[in-house]
């Protein structure tokens, strides 16, 4: 029986840990950027105390709220990552889902071509039908 050389076992052992550790690292960096964009979505808030046009004003802590929303999923795709080892796709398309939505609502507050509004809207069509999908099976 054929015994490996103990350093091709240590460097495979190496490399088969550096996706962990780049997956470690990213998750760090999810997690700071997740509490300055929650942070900002504060200080829009503040902003609306005393705005006229509340209406923009809302918009902007919508749109703020809705990137920290897309920026914790995508880290609890890492997260998750680390648990199973495996990617999840579910956390993705809820984060796709949610990027889709806030364009939308960035649309809504300026003047776009019809024929792009329909492809997001249809984006926001598939990426719910790909959610209901997955949940199926």
């Amino acid at each position: 029986m054929d015994q490996e050389h103990p350093l091709v076992i240590i460097l495979e052992s190496l490399i088969s840990n550096m996706a962990m550790v780049i997956y470690f690292g990213i998750a760090i960096f999810l997690a700071v950027l997740a509490l300055f964009s929650f942070y900002r979505v504060g200080l829009k808030m503040l902003d609306l105390i005393g705005d006229p046009s509340i209406y923009g004003g809302v918009l902007q802590v919508l749109n703020a709220l809705l990137v920290t929303i897309i920026i914790v999923e995508i880290l609890e795709t890492v997260l998750a990552y680390f648990r199973t080892k495996s990617l999840r796709v579910r956390p993705i398309l809820f984060a796709g889902l949610t990027a889709m939505v806030r364009h939308l609502l960035i649309l809504g507050i300026e003047v776009v071509d019809p024929v792009h509004t329909v492809l997001t809207l249809g984006g926001v069509v598939v990426m719910t039908a790909a959610i209901v999908f997955i949940d199926n099976t």
